[in-house]
């Protein structure tokens, strides 16, 4: 990749700045000014050039990171794991990324914007449902899992954990996100997918703690 090239060395430029800012700030607390009075003499107009908005660039930083730490890599060449025991894990590195929790749960309500919805679930349609696909595959190879539907649940567990668990879209306070995520254990394993393990119910329901009441 030509990180070396101005156009790319910028928007690097900007999104460090940006996730420092929006961790130590928030979201909220942090404007395009501060952004640009962080980055040596770039202008309002260079941040500009590059993302219409503070959401984009909320959107960019959100990519970065997760790509930064896909979690989906990680296991990916894992010897020592199954198919099963992958996708636990992949869960696993997701939910214990506190910067990470930080930055998706300061994002929800950006999602009340219809266009930026819709790019978030494109985006985990293409990139989440091959990783989730290429696991329950594996693990029905390796004899992990059982399930006819490795294709139609690969598609539905982006989906569901990206539009249904979103408060912003279905209205819910901390314990329905809670039994919604329960649910949707439960109707996995029934699948032949016993995604969830009380180990990942923990980490779930303390990323759900964190979030705040909605307005």
């Amino acid at each position: 990749m030509a990180r070396n090239k101005y156009p790319e060395v910028t928007v690097e430029k900007i999104l460090d700045v940006a996730q420092r800012l929006f961790l130590e700030k928030g979201y909220d607390n942090t404007t395009i000014q501060d952004i640009v009075d962080h980055l040596d003499g770039l202008s309002k107009g260079a941040v500009y050039h590059h993302f219409k908005s503070k959401e984009e660039i909320m959107d960019a930083v959100g990519d970065r990171m997760f790509f930064a730490n896909n979690p989906f890599e990680k296991v990916r060449k894992r010897s020592d794991l199954n198919g099963l025991q992958k996708l636990r894990e992949a869960v696993r590195v997701y939910q214990s990324d506190e910067d990470l929790n930080s930055m998706t749960i300061q994002s929800i309500p950006l999602t009340r914007n219809p266009r930026l919805l819709a790019e978030m679930i494109e985006s985990n349609r293409r990139i989440l449902t091959p990783y989730y696909q290429e696991l329950l595959e594996e693990g029905n190879r390796d004899g992990s899992l059982h399930t006819e539907y490795a294709e139609e649940i690969a598609e539905l567990i982006p989906l569901l954990t990206s539009l249904w668990m979103l408060p912003s879209v279905f209205p819910s306070d901390k314990e329905g996100l809670k039994k919604k995520f329960h649910f949707l254990g439960d109707m996995l394993e029934k699948m032949g997918v016993p995604l969830m393990d009380a180990a990942l119910y923990v980490l779930v329901d303390k990323f759900f703690e964190k979030m705040p009441a909605e307005k």
